[in-house]
């Protein structure tokens, strides 16, 4: 018996519970730049990334007008969005501080480097890319040796050109 997926497996999407259609899309599509691809009525938006059906679902369904869920509950730590490049990530830095949308971490993992922000209802958003694999970090074994220090973020931005 298989005990694990096969290797072309992917996440296909992610389907939030938000408050507000209107505020959420004004991150995920006017901010971040998914594309609308289809709306169901007032209570769903679909939204994806050159043509695919969607990516990123928002209902509220079960969730109009709600809060988000306190610190210290279980739910979605962080949904994340791999880019394909350096300069990718740098553009999205520069559309996040021109709309004054707030960042809560900013890190070099040594194998990516990734920007951390919360969407309008406090869903966790890593935006990050990957550095080739030949690039990551080793141990004497050969294993992964990931870190976490500060990324620099003039020089993400210089490299957005």
């Amino acid at each position: 018996m298989t005990t694990t997926l096969p290797a072309a497996t992917r996440i296909g999407h992610v389907h939030l519970k938000v408050a507000d259609l209107d505020r959420s899309l004004a991150f995920w599509r006017d901010i971040l730049g998914f594309e609308e691809t289809q709306r169901y009525g007032d209570g769903a938006v679909f939204l994806s990334v050159d043509g695919y059906h969607h990516h990123i679902a928002l209902n509220t369904w079960q969730s109009a007008g709600a809060t988000p869920p306190p610190p210290g509950h279980t739910g979605l730590f962080h949904v994340a969005l791999l880019l394909p490049n350096r300069a990718a990530l740098g553009t999205i830095l520069r559309r996040l501080q021109e709309a004054g949308w707030p960042l809560t971490g900013a890190s070099d993992h040594g194998v990516s480097e990734a920007l951390y922000l919360d969407d309008p209802d406090g869903n966790g958003v890593e935006i990050y890319w990957d550095r080739p694999q030949d690039e990551w970090p080793r141990d004497a074994e050969g294993g992964l040796a990931m870190v976490t220090r500060r990324l620099d973020l003039d020089a993400l931005l210089a490299d957005a050109g």
